[in-house]
């Protein structure tokens, strides 16, 4: 639980009210709060089809991967990578939420209505090279060309 509690503490750190963030995640019935991206870090959302492929090449690249959602029916999923990094993706298809965005986060360790962690926080601020990040998806989308399954 040590684990789940400093990732609880490094995700409310950003909220403009830390207290609020927590009380919204212990009686919210969907586990999830607001809270916004920029501060201590972006997030990079790709389609499921081609996230899910790349999450499995950067975990052969890399032994600790930033946190990552997955949302509903598994449609979008979210790779946490440094603040400023939304602002300068080029990628096609890929969506950035950075500085003056919001995201709906769940809380670390428990099940929640929808979106959920694939990768939970660490605690420490640990998150996703976006050059790797790059690399993954440019490899896991030549994977869905050449039709190979995720």
């Amino acid at each position: 639980m040590t684990g789940a509690k400093t990732a609880v503490e490094w995700l409310a750190s950003v909220a403009p009210d830390p207290e609020a963030c927590r009380w919204e995640w212990e009686r919210n019935p969907l586990g999830v709060a607001l809270l916004p991206a920029g501060r201590a870090w972006d997030v990079l959302i790709l389609r499921g089809e081609l996230g899910y492929p790349t999450l499995d090449v950067l975990t052969r690249i890399v032994d600790q991967p930033g946190p990552v959602l997955v949302d509903f029916g598994d449609d979008r999923m979210g790779f946490f990578v440094p603040p400023g990094t939304a602002s300068r993706w080029l990628g096609t298809g890929v969506r950035g939420v950075g500085r003056g965005t919001w995201i709906v986060v769940p809380y670390p360790g428990r099940q929640s209505g929808g979106v959920r962690w694939l990768i939970p926080p660490d605690g420490v601020g640990t998150l996703t090279d976006p050059a790797l990040l790059e690399l993954a998806i440019h490899e896991a989308a030549a994977g869905l060309a050449r039709g190979e399954d995720r």
